[in-house]
């Protein structure tokens, strides 16, 4: 399946930089042909317990969780870790300064508490994470959502933060959920994605059906409009959710990610709302956006009901050479796979998939594709844990050992791995998911990136009332791989939302560079192929944001390709692409 050679690439080999010939070895004592993934947060030293609260009054933002994730802030070339924190919801931030964690990875693969040089702990009641180069600097900036006040972080590039949220023009205090960072515009400047989720009132008291005191749902509440905001270069920012038409519904949001879902050419947002219809707000390509998931069938689940969306993930499952999008849901609805079939727009597979039986006992938060057995299609992961008290499940060992409080074992449930068996079909990977599939706990959060540069991807978990934890993936690999990373300039600043695809044995596999899904969670940027073992890679393509591509024939495999754009824009400049472009493909009609 060639790309065509019509299309108006351009081959730029001189600017492709080839890293990593081979992988570094394992530390010793580590078995390399483990055949699962293996927790190494204890090994690593990654020290962090998440707070909840534990005030005994049912506060729904305790059972939401905290996210974090994988971000390189001090351009060393590996991943470090930012961890955010929640604390008491009564009490003023100034009395509870429980503050978010940065850890720095160090020479060794080990981590190293950062905070307090780094002037990162925010000590808001947190949320979630977003990190991009606002400024255009080429140092990643960082951005904290919140109960309350959100926080935005500028990088001073050595190793330090200054907080610039009122400078940087974000304001705003109310319930944050997910946010990503993303160029919607094409003018090469970072804007901003919020979602919000309810105006919530902690003198709400709410019961399960036997008269407990339970937590109470997102229906007991209004909703709160997202928000969006516009960079107007170099990292002010401008609110714009009211023109741009994004505050036009009020509704919960928890996931949130940025991608061309119509093959336009322009990013299109897609957010999960919980126990209400999903939102796919078209790009109009004039700085406006209308909702378009009833039309295009990723509202609601296939028997037209409302579904409890909290994560979502987007990633070509088939093969088709387009995005598809995963949501998780309540125990008893299944995650979601709707499926991309193009102009006639999205359609509910999960009971086709497989990935529907799979998840109907549980409740899943974060999740993300990932082809973590190399054999050139995307697998699934998802963390999981209740949001209403069951009896307890039963624990393996690795979780026996785990501390947790008990009242939170109610809501424990174990995380889950499924291997994708071609074109779409899932089935659980338990022998794979190892440790990661063993814990019961209260998994929120879940990012994924190569945490030790051993060319495969590792995850990141984050769990209410207990520890984050690491697990590196030791499973045996089927095939070879191939890592891309895309950069706009020189001075490293990533092409959020480039779309990579690699032709590989007569077949195309389509990744994104985006660090922005899950829920509450960033992860690498890095697009990751693996590559099936009886195949060669024809071709590399990569479609940047803002228009515009370039073409790699014959690439070689087991490689960093590290691609720089030849013909970016200054950030925060308009692109210098004409609006009538051809390198824009037509838009589709629904």
């Amino acid at each position: 399946m060639p790309i065509d050679p019509k299309l108006p690439f351009a081959v730029l080999p001189a600017l492709l930089f080839a890293a990593l010939t081979d992988p570094p070895a394992r530390a010793q004592g580590v078995d390399p042909a483990a055949p699962a993934f293996v927790e190494v947060t204890d090994e690593l030293r990654l020290d962090f317990d998440h707070l909840p609260g534990n005030e005994g009054r049912y506060l729904i933002p305790e059972i939401s969780g905290s996210g974090g994730g994988f971000l390189d802030y001090d351009g060393d070339g590996d991943l470090d870790v930012y961890l955010v924190q929640g604390g008491e919801l009564s009490r003023p931030r100034a009395l509870d300064p429980v503050p978010n964690r940065l850890f720095r990875q160090d020479g060794g693969g080990s981590f190293v508490d950062v905070t307090a040089r780094s002037g990162l702990g925010d000590t808001g009641y947190g949320m979630g994470l977003a990190a991009g180069d606002v400024d255009g600097d080429g140092a990643l900036d960082v951005y904290v959502s919140n109960y309350g006040p959100d926080g935005l972080y500028r990088n001073n590039g050595d190793g330090s933060f200054t907080e610039v949220t009122a400078e940087a023009g974000i304001a705003g205090d109310g319930w944050s959920a997910s946010a990503v960072f993303c160029d919607y515009e094409g003018d090469g400047a970072l804007d901003l994605y919020v979602t919000r989720y309810v105006l919530f009132d902690p003198e709400l008291e709410c019961t399960a059906p036997s008269g407990a005191p339970e937590y109470c749902g997102p229906m007991q509440f209004t909703g709160e409009s997202d928000v969006l905001y516009h960079n107007r270069g170099g990292g002010v920012f401008e609110d714009v959710s009211l023109p741009a038409g994004i505050a036009s519904l009020s509704e919960p949001g928890f996931g949130v990610v940025c991608a061309d879902l119509t093959g336009d050419g322009r990013p299109d947002f897609y957010v999960a709302n919980d126990s209400k219809s999903n939102q796919l707000w078209i790009n109009r390509g004039d700085g406006t956006f209308v909702d378009e998931a009833v039309v295009s069938g990723a509202a609601f689940g296939e028997g037209g009901q409302e579904e409890a969306g909290m994560g979502v993930a987007c990633g070509d499952t088939d093969g088709d050479g387009d995005l598809d999008l995963l949501l998780t849901h309540l125990r008893r609805q299944t995650n979601t796979l709707y499926r991309n079939d193009g102009v006639e727009g999205f359609r509910d597979v999960s009971m086709q998939s497989g990935i529907g039986a799979a998840s109907l006992r549980y409740t899943g938060f974060g999740t993300a594709f990932l082809d973590y057995d190399h054999d050139g299609d995307l697998d699934l992961a998802v963390a999981n844990g209740r949001i209403s008290a069951k009896p307890p499940l039963p624990r393996s060992q690795e979780a026996e050992r785990a501390t947790m409080p008990v009242p939170w074992l109610w809501y424990a449930e174990p995380n889950q791995l499924l291997e994708n068996e071609g074109k779409g079909r899932f089935r659980e990977a338990a022998a794979g998911a190892g440790v990661f599939g063993r814990l019961v706990e209260v998994s929120r959060g879940l990012a994924v990136g190569d945490l030790d540069r051993y060319v495969d991807q590792d995850l990141l978990v984050t769990n209410t009332a207990s520890r984050a934890r690491l697990f590196r993936n030791d499973v045996p690999k089927k095939g070879r791989w191939l890592r891309v990373r895309a950069l706009l300039s020189p001075q490293q600043r990533d092409a959020y939302g480039a779309e990579v695809r690699m032709v590989a044995g007569g077949a195309e596999h389509l990744r994104l560079a985006d660090p922005g899904f899950g829920y509450l969670t960033t992860h690498d940027p890095t697009a990751h192929f693996g590559v099936p073992a009886s195949a060669t890679a024809e071709q590399i393509a990569i479609r940047w944001p803002g228009g515009g591509r370039q073409i790699l024939r014959e690439p070689p495999l087991d490689r960093t390709l590290v691609v720089i754009r030849a013909d970016a824009p200054a950030a925060g400049r308009p692109s210098a692409r004409p609006a009538d472009s051809p390198t824009r493909l037509p838009r589709r009609r629904r």
